[in-house]
């Protein structure tokens, strides 16, 4: 079944000047009209968009491999997001308040600088919005925050998988470990 799923890509850009309207072209060149694009780091490019498919992996993979054809040559992925979120983020997606989230005792603890592993997370709320006898309903839609939580688990893997590299940053394909 198709799904819709909402992340981030970053690629590095090599060293020079980059016109923000060429790299925002190659986004939109690639398909993503609706993509939300950031430049304000010189040496980075980041994009917030959506896509569909079946797999989530291979959807982030497949739009980064469109993208990156358009970049200057030499860009390459940098990371893929959500990976480490906040509580602000999640709360945002689920339409509750942090401190709602900040309550509930099974929370996992954070990982680095107060943020969150989305797997981690996705576990505890896909968890917690099960129905139980004797409790209350909670108070959140994680459906509605599906296909984020699902693009947060395969960016974990993508970015694991950059970090050993088995995943080759500018061809953006499976490689053997160097």
């Amino acid at each position: 079944m198709t799904q819709k799923f909402e992340f981030e890509l970053v690629f590095e850009l090599p060293e020079g000047t980059h016109d923000p309207f060429a790299l925002s072209d190659a986004v939109f060149e690639a398909g993503f009209e609706d993509a939300v694009i950031g430049t304000g780091n010189p040496r980075l490019l980041g994009i917030e968009l959506e896509a569909e498919g079946d797999d989530a992996e291979e959807v982030i993979l497949s739009a980064a491999r469109a993208i990156v054809g358009g970049l200057p040559e030499g860009s390459r992925l940098r990371e893929t997001r959500p990976d480490l979120v906040s509580l602000s983020d999640v709360a945002e997606k689920l339409h509750i308040r942090r401190q709602a989230l900040q309550k509930r005792k099974e929370m996992p603890l954070p990982s680095v600088g107060g943020l969150y592993r989305i797997d981690e997370l996705a576990d505890v709320l896909l968890a917690a919005s099960e129905p139980r006898e004797g409790r209350r309903a909670p108070r959140f839609d994680i459906s509605a925050s599906k296909g984020w939580f699902l693009a947060g688990l395969a960016a974990r893997r993508i970015n694991a998988l950059l970090t050993m590299e088995y995943i080759d940053p500018v061809s953006i394909t499976r490689i053997g470990r160097r």
